[in-house]
């Protein structure tokens, strides 16, 4: 019997407000009642838990990475574990990292059209990327995790809220947008006093894997699931044998030889004198504690601490991505 396929679409997706809905029509022919488009968080959360009680085997989403860390929250919240279903991505938001990474470029009908070929023919599952999610949860009970497949502190929150600065966010696409960030980033980094507010970083407690608490003021932390970003940026390495599948980066604030050393860095290829300072650590976990008054970003949102300054972090179970 052939695997149903469900299809969540973001109309506010950036690609898709251009697309006038015409691929919404033609999915909508093709699917019927599984082609989905929630309002809000909410409507988003009903349409996974239905579709989880179908035991929908395949759901495909339509929009950016905010959109696919919302969907996949709602699946590891509404899905059991030993039954999550595969998912695959039509990358048409402003940020698209998670679909290059899985191996899904291909967009509308000529990604949907072979994905339900495959699927009538049951081979779906023959070309697939397996990924964990990294999970955000909190000492509250009552809040619900959030999952996603990038996240980060200290500078890397100053750097999102720069790019989500409108004048930067409605003017340009996401790579040129990407580009004006960074030259906005240096324009205020020739100030003393953001350069030395900015190296100084964040004063943050991490516990990795349930070691000795350590304090100190981050100038970055950043902690992924993903395989690869764009551009051949990869700023992680190995320190020690890894642990899990939370892959991190963690550079203490005022890191010697930034400036000479960021390119190196920035590619994950790290000299032994780097590692000698300490400033300077990369590795995988399975859990990871953090004590602090910033706020994480997680996939381009923003999310507060809990009242008690935590944010857990935990590898997700492993999910499947069926390339298109």
């Amino acid at each position: 019997m052939p695997e149903r396929v469900a299809l969540i679409h973001n109309p506010r997706s950036r690609r898709n407000m251009k697309n006038a809905g015409q691929f919404a029509e033609q999915a909508r022919a093709r699917l019927g009642p599984l082609f989905l488009c929630p309002e809000g968080r909410n409507g988003l959360t009903a349409a996974v838990r239905e579709l989880a009680r179908q035991d929908v085997r395949v759901v495909v989403v339509d929009g950016g990475d905010g959109t696919v860390t919302h969907v996949i929250s709602a699946i590891l919240n509404a899905y059991p574990r030993e039954r999550l279903p595969a998912l695959s991505i039509l990358p048409s938001g402003n940020t698209n990292l998670i679909a290059s990474d899985v191996g899904c470029s291909l967009r509308e009908m000529s990604a949907l059209s072979p994905l339900l070929e495959k699927a009538r023919q049951g081979t779906l599952m023959n070309d697939v990327s397996w990924r964990q999610p990294v999970i955000v949860s909190w000492t509250d009970p009552d809040r619900l995790p959030v999952a996603g497949m990038f996240c980060g502190l200290a500078a890397f929150t100053r750097a999102i809220e720069l790019a989500h600065n409108p004048a930067i966010l409605d003017r340009y696409a996401h790579d040129t947008a990407i580009f004006a960030t960074v030259l906005w980033g240096l324009r205020l980094f020739l100030r003393k006093d953001v350069r030395n507010q900015w190296l100084g970083g964040s004063p943050m407690t991490l516990t990795v894997d349930g070691a000795a608490p350590d304090t100190h003021s981050r100038f970055l932390f950043l902690c992924t699931g993903l395989h690869k970003l764009s551009r051949g940026v990869w700023p992680f390495w190995l320190d020690s044998s890894p642990t899990g599948g939370l892959i991190y980066l963690d550079i203490l604030g005022h890191p010697p030889r930034l400036a000479r050393s960021l390119l190196s860095v920035l590619r994950g290829r790290i000299s032994a004198r780097l590692r000698a300072s300490n400033a300077y650590r990369s590795g995988m976990a399975a859990t990871i504690s953090i004590r602090t008054q910033d706020r994480l970003v997680m996939d381009g949102e923003e999310l507060e601490a809990g009242t008690d300054g935590l944010f857990h972090l935990t590898e997700g179970p492993r999910m499947a991505f069926v390339r298109c």
